[in-house]
């Protein structure tokens, strides 16, 4: 990693109490880099998202925004945007009012028209904001937080309540502020979102890291799998699968490709026909299940309260 990293975590704690919500966390983020931040409920997300934002203090270690401390605020307020889960924007305030208060708090040059034109919120511009869909909400935290082409921007489950559309205009919108260098902090249920997009993600689970790295790293520690099924008086294919139920096979590997050719070529040969056969690459979300699957099983329960 880099000297000068955008966002330098080391060994961050967060307590409520006796509970421990993360736990010595430690991570960097990289300029112009995309970070996705997931992990299970209670994995300790938002509580790390509100310290790197400047609204907590860590319980111990040391956080870094643009290499100073994320309550400095004038330090490091105006070259970041926030898109929170929920704005609690005034209700009384229009839809341009909303935009140009928040220009004008984070002293980013801008103009309140070209950034609801992005969001599609040009047409609602003298609506007040108590008069807005929930998708409409949505769009105007978005144009807050992009306000300005802030040099970090924090995306806190940015899709939620959005139509297809919507979705795929705010994707355009972040994919500009990336080629025009920022960088971006995504925490999303939608985990094909951050496969699609993210070049690392921290995996958190109890507050700390369970994995972190490219999606490919992340993939590459589980199984892909291959399953079909047999006819009746078929013979036994040349791989060593896992028992079958039935005449139905799955087979877990780490060779995709090489073992879904040799089973081809053997059912070539033998003139064998693969009824439904399917081949899967592991997904994020496959990882991201077998730490949950994981902890049900190794870790007893639990009457802690939980922390998003």
């Amino acid at each position: 990693m880099s000297h000068n990293p955008v966002i330098d975590v080391s060994e961050l704690s967060v307590s409520y109490g006796d509970f421990q919500a993360v736990r010595d966390l430690s991570f960097q983020v990289e300029r112009g880099e995309f970070y996705a931040l997931l992990g299970t409920n209670g994995a300790g997300k938002t509580s790390t998202l509100e310290v790197l934002e400047g609204h907590r203090r860590g319980t111990s270690g040391t956080v870094r925004v643009f290499g100073a401390t994320p309550t400095d605020r004038r330090a490091v307020r105006p070259r970041m945007g926030i898109m929170l889960q929920e704005s609690g924007f005034s209700p009384d305030l229009t839809v341009t009012e909303t935009v140009a208060l928040i220009g004008r708090l984070t002293e980013r040059p801008d103009s309140v028209d070209r950034v609801l034109g992005l969001v599609d919120l040009g047409h609602k511009a003298g609506t007040l904001v108590s008069q807005l869909s929930g998708g409409e909400k949505r769009r105007l935290d978005f144009a807050t937080a992009i306000y300005g082409r802030p040099e970090l921007v924090v995306l806190d489950e940015p899709t939620t309540g959005l139509d297809i559309q919507s979705r795929d205009a705010l994707w355009d919108v972040v994919e500009q502020l990336r080629e025009d260098g920022s960088t971006i902090i995504l925490t999303t249920h939608y985990l094909e979102e951050a496969q699609q997009r993210a070049d690392r993600v921290g995996l958190m689970h109890k507050g700390t890291f369970r994995h972190e790295g490219t999606v490919a790293e992340l993939t590459r520690t589980l199984p892909a799998s291959i399953q079909f099924s047999l006819l009746p008086g078929a013979p036994v294919p040349p791989m060593h699968p896992a028992p079958p139920s039935g005449q139905s096979y799955e087979i877990e590997t780490f060779e995709l490709q090489a073992d879904l050719k040799q089973l081809l070529d053997w059912a070539d040969a033998h003139t064998v026909e693969l009824v439904g056969l399917s081949a899967a690459a592991t997904r994020l979300d496959d990882v991201f299940r077998a730490i949950g699957a994981e902890s049900a099983t190794a870790e007893p329960p639990t009457t802690e309260p939980t922390t998003a």
